[in-house]
């Protein structure tokens, strides 16, 4: 189990048993033969063909739960959540019917965002004292948009165990979905609500070279993808919703033919992932007339977005663009 020096020496991170080393037989049971599967008794899912041989150390556990198909946890997960003392959740009534699924019986304590500061030291205070304590999100991995994060740190400032028991991410679901390139990406959680903001959050990685991941609200799905079209040019991109579930749905296109779409189509179900692909190879900047390009754009924008549009557009410097833009509105209003 990692810690915030080094994790502890001489000891089998995997716990592996000793039929899964290399040149052993496995026997009937064990990891690699179909009777490893678990079982399902009483309409609940049995782990008990997987269970480690050592207790469950004491610390913090960072645990993914499924984010759509009850299905995708892991008999790890499981595992960990039915060895911990106590269970750290955002809320309980979701971490509840997870749990009732699969036969759990735990103390849940609410841990989010209006109570993280309050209730932080009294979680230290138990870990301090050899307390196995699991946090989980409402889905997906923990930390990742969630409040975890200060806690995390607070354990590992003082040396506390942490581990983690990895699964579920709608992120990295969606980027493996959306047919772009995976190979170098950022995941930027939850742009600001407002459009004036959201805009400027965009405006940092126009020229970055990799694909961008968002996550959005229903309500805000279209002034979104029509702020990225503006920002960050008329990129490929997908949209993904209802991950894992039966009604699960992938569109991809340009950004601006999305934007339209959900505009006129509506706020969908839930919340979206937004995956958006990297700057695509402009064209020389000789052979786009700048000029023309910024009367077309200053026509229906403000400088300030024609600017970040044709920047994005051509890889031109932003102030090489503006200072071209004041010339070229100062003609437009000279004629």
């Amino acid at each position: 189990m990692a810690s915030g020096k080094d994790a502890s020496a001489g000891a089998d991170p995997n716990h592996r048993s000793a039929a899964s080393k290399p040149g052993r037989t496995q026997s009937a049971g064990s990891p690699g033969n179909e009777s490893f599967l678990p079982r399902a008794v009483d309409g609940l899912v049995d782990p008990g063909d997987w269970t480690p041989r050592h207790a469950l150390a004491p610390g913090l556990h960072l645990v993914a739960t499924p984010i759509g198909n009850l299905g995708d946890i892991t008999l790890r997960a499981v595992w960990v959540l039915r060895g911990v003392d106590r269970i750290l959740c955002e809320d309980t009534r979701v971490t509840a019917r997870l749990l009732a699924r699969f036969g759990i019986d735990k103390p849940l304590l609410p841990y989010h965002d209006h109570n993280a500061d309050r209730v932080r030291p009294a979680i230290l205070e138990a870990l301090r004292g050899g307390a196995r304590m699991a946090l989980v999100a409402d889905a997906g991995t923990p930390l990742v948009s969630d409040p975890g994060f200060k806690l995390v740190r607070a354990a590992l400032a003082e040396d506390l165990p942490v581990t983690a028991a990895p699964g579920p991410s709608a992120a990295l679901t969606a980027l493996i979905l959306s047919g772009l390139p995976p190979d170098i990406f950022l995941f930027a959680g939850f742009l600001p609500p407002r459009s004036a903001a959201r805009r400027r959050a965009l405006a940092n990685w126009p020229q970055l070279a990799a694909t961008l991941i968002f996550f959005e609200g229903r309500s805000r799905l279209a002034a979104a993808l029509a702020d990225m079209a503006l920002i960050l040019g008329e990129r490929s991109a997908a949209v993904a919703r209802e991950l894992t579930k039966r009604h699960e749905e992938i569109r991809r296109g340009r950004l601006g033919v999305l934007a339209a779409h959900y505009r006129n189509a509506g706020a969908p179900r839930g919340e979206a992932v937004i995956v958006v692909g990297p700057p695509e190879m402009a064209a020389p900047a000789a052979a786009i007339d700048i000029d023309s390009r910024l009367r077309a754009l200053l026509a229906g924008q403000s400088l300030r977005d024609a600017v970040a549009h044709l920047a994005a557009e051509t890889g031109i410097a932003r102030k090489t663009l503006y200072e071209r833009a004041l010339a070229v509105r100062e003609g437009n209003r000279s004629r």
